[in-house]
């Protein structure tokens, strides 16, 4: 039995993958589970973003077939199929089992898990072939890194991205370097959205941690 685990996370611009581009064209984050490859050679993805607009863009995608959308508190959640390869499935095919992909602005971020020596330097050359792959994080695997954030903490992918970005900007330092206004506007949404976000975020937080 192989023992060693290693995080790994990876910063993709230039990728040209349908989520990058539509993620860049609505200017909203699209948050995106590991992409089930068929056999045929077209892929199976499941993603949210709290705008609708993204699946406006993806419709009109060629790239991108059968389109579902269905709408919760936080944002949509999309299924579809996609017939483009994209650098995630060169590091997949080399050994990286990933974890969770993020699109923001054109901007892929990869976060997931190699085992062992071999398979590490199988992904860190795949991903040293391929333009605009650049290596951010690598680490062992720790206890908590066994779940993402949002499965370990029940938080929804809206929820997660508003405390995140909350924290990212000062929101909680005293003074505060950026108020409700300006965190919401950096989400895209509004400011009693953000807001009902945090609330619910901490509240799910403050009742783990008391628990």
């Amino acid at each position: 039995m192989i023992e060693e685990c290693l995080v790994v996370e990876f910063r993709v611009t230039g990728d040209g993958c349908p989520l990058a581009d539509a993620s860049a064209t609505v200017d909203a984050p699209i948050d995106a589970a590991p992409p089930l490859a068929r056999t045929d050679g077209n892929t199976l993805l499941r993603f949210s973003t709290p705008d609708p607009a993204v699946g406006d863009v993806l419709d009109d995608d060629d790239r991108i077939r059968y389109l579902h959308r269905t709408v919760g508190d936080d944002g949509c959640t999309f299924r579809c199929l996609s017939k483009e390869r994209c650098v995630v499935h060169r590091l997949i095919d080399r050994g990286l089992l990933v974890e969770s992909i993020r699109y923001r602005d054109g901007t892929e971020r990869h976060v997931g898990a190699v085992v062992g020596q071999a398979v590490l330097q199988d992904v860190l050359e795949t991903a040293g072939e391929t333009v605009g792959v650049q290596l951010v994080r690598l680490t062992p695997l720790g206890e908590d890194d066994d779940a993402p954030v949002v499965s370990r903490w029940n938080l929804t992918a809206g929820q997660a991205e508003a405390l995140e970005t909350a924290y990212e900007m000062g929101y909680f330092e005293v003074p505060r370097r950026n108020d409700a206004a300006a965190v919401a506007d950096a989400l895209g949404v509004s400011k009693s959205a953000f807001l009902e976000r945090l609330r619910r975020a901490e509240a799910t937080l403050l009742q783990r941690a008391l628990e």
